[in-house]
């Protein structure tokens, strides 16, 4: 815990209530459910790409990234490398496409779209993803809760309970107010905060340090296994080892991670809402480059503070917290820690939204009352919001680490959905079978890897569950998609050039460039 200061107590609560605030302004122009959802598809390339990244980092950016790196060294960072390549592919491939399908079909959820992409009649495909991305990002808001907790704890000794209370509140109070438009504002905001603690945290600590030199030198003399990129240190009882060499299997789990992004419903719905293809490419070079520098800055800081902290850490994920307290004044401290308050603050919110859509638009909607009003919509969503941030209330009060729970729910995320919206983008004649069993595949991997893989018993690996989970869920989806069911009527191969897709000969007409409602798709 550091010392509480009048400093730091301001800026946290000047931060606190300009989020509130940003929630009232925005308020007022969410009118309509569209734009409680995804604004009205109107975000300018720079503000897309601070909110795609912004809602992509949580908590473990500045708390589970540091702490692994200040725990094992360099080797901790091919986490970072596979994040940089697959923010990179998701743009480029994903992003131009899931644009222009999304808002032909109609859809303000992933949902929504893989039902009319795949003219799936039954509504299975539906009520499966939906339930998918409720119970992952349930776990998710979690993670992000949770480090919200240790932050007011670690900052203000307050305990872990009222800090969780506290934040909670707020991000609830905002989201709920200005929805989607409300994000996008608070994003450019803690995006850019984000980025400054990020590069300044660890310039000031090297300056402490007196340069990279310097630092290389206390790594080494600690045990140069910190400072080897195919290796991890090993850190208990507060002191470092040399460890084992990372291995083929580990260092293809820290690379996994950079799947799950094809996967991410709230990163993939800054995509949907972005105001044209033509802003992406420069949203892809600002995306990208943040990406970059916010991820080498946290890494740095975790190698860093190994050297500059007098005492090793009892918890390594407080190493951000820790340089700030002991290397800047308070106003500059203050400053820093706000910015991991806004990595934790912009994930937490975004997946609120896309939960609190999804039941609303994917549940409530599609299900229960299909002529719902657009007042009825909003009131469902707002009431969703609440709903989903309360069970992960309930969740976060169990604790645990935030690296732990961030995996397990980008890992569900990435092989549940990611294949399937690969292959719905660019095979056009997959079918609803095949994308159904896809999703179900890679989510059941997930969830079962842990007791599945001491089952192999010369074949078992410990690989992180994202890897098999997303080799399954590919192999049913090309299987599946292949030789069972109805291939789509509509042709989706020059989707990209035409202004709306063609019908196939014997088909039921032209794409409804804009259906009504969801199930006004081909078919219906």
């Amino acid at each position: 815990m550091i010392a509480l200061t009048v400093p730091v107590m301001v800026t946290f609560g000047v931060f606190l209530i300009a989020m509130v605030m940003v929630g009232v302004v925005t308020h007022g122009e969410t009118t309509t459910f569209d734009d409680f959802t995804v604004g009205s598809r109107r975000l300018n390339a720079p503000v897309a790409a601070l909110s795609a990244g912004a809602a992509d980092m949580s908590g473990w950016l500045f708390l589970g990234l540091p702490g692994a790196v200040y725990a094992a060294g360099i080797g901790a960072t091919w986490i970072a490398a596979g994040l940089i390549v697959g923010t990179y592919l998701n743009w480029r491939l994903v992003a131009p496409r899931l644009r222009v399908y999304t808002e032909r079909v109609g859809a303000v959820t992933l949902p929504a779209y893989l039902e009319e992409r795949f003219e799936d009649r039954s509504r299975v495909l539906r009520l499966l993803s939906a339930t998918v991305t409720v119970v992952f990002f349930t776990v998710y808001v979690a993670s992000g809760l949770l480090a919200c907790g240790l932050l007011a704890d670690e900052i203000f000794g307050a305990g872990f309970e009222l800090g969780l209370t506290v934040f909670t509140v707020v991000i609830v109070i905002y989201t709920i107010l200005g929805g989607f438009r409300a994000l996008s504002v608070s994003h450019s905001i803690q995006g850019t905060l984000m980025l400054l603690t990020a590069v300044a945290l660890p310039a000031i600590t090297l300056w402490h340090l007196g340069g990279f030199d310097a630092l290389q030198r206390q790594l080494t003399a600690i045990t140069p296994s910190l400072l080897e990129p195919g290796a991890e240190a090993s850190f208990a009882d507060k002191k470092w080892t040399a460890g084992e060499p990372l291995g083929a299997v580990a260092m293809i789990s820290l690379l996994a991670w950079g799947l799950g992004y094809f996967g991410q419903p709230h990163i993939l719905t800054r995509f949907m809402s972005i105001r044209s293809t033509r802003d992406i490419p420069l949203a892809r070079r600002l995306g990208v480059g943040w990406v970059i520098a916010v991820l080498a800055g946290a890494s740095l800081t975790g190698l860093a503070g190994i050297a500059a902290l007098d005492k090793p850490l009892k918890n390594p994920e407080t190493v951000t917290i820790a340089l700030s307290a002991h290397l800047t004044s308070p106003w500059i401290a203050g400053v820093l820690l706000v910015g991991v308050l806004a990595a934790i603050k912009s994930t937490v919110d975004s997946q609120l939204l896309v939960s609190a859509t999804s039941l609303t638009e994917d549940l409530y909607r599609a299900f229960l009352n299909r002529r719902a009003s657009d007042t009825s919509l909003l009131l469902i969503g707002r009431l969703s919001v609440l709903a989903v941030a309360l069970i992960a209330y309930v969740i976060a009060l169990s604790g645990g680490g935030v690296l732990d729970i961030v995996a397990y729910a980008w890992a569900g995320f990435g092989a549940a959905f990611g294949p399937v919206i690969l292959l719905s983008l660019f095979w056009p004649r997959m079918t609803a079978a095949g994308a159904k069993a896809g999703m179900l595949t890679g989510a059941l991997t997930v969830l079962l890897w842990k007791h599945i893989d001491p089952l192999l018993g010369p074949l078992k690996s410990g690989i992180y569950e994202m890897v098999p989970g997303v080799v399954a869920a590919t192999a049913a989806a090309l299987v599946f998609g292949k030789f069972v069911g109805r291939r789509p009527t509509l042709d989706w191969s020059n989707a990209m050039a035409n202004d709306t897709p063609q019908a196939t000969p014997g088909s039921q007409g032209p794409w409804p460039p804009y259906p009504t409602s969801p199930m006004d798709g081909p078919g219906r």
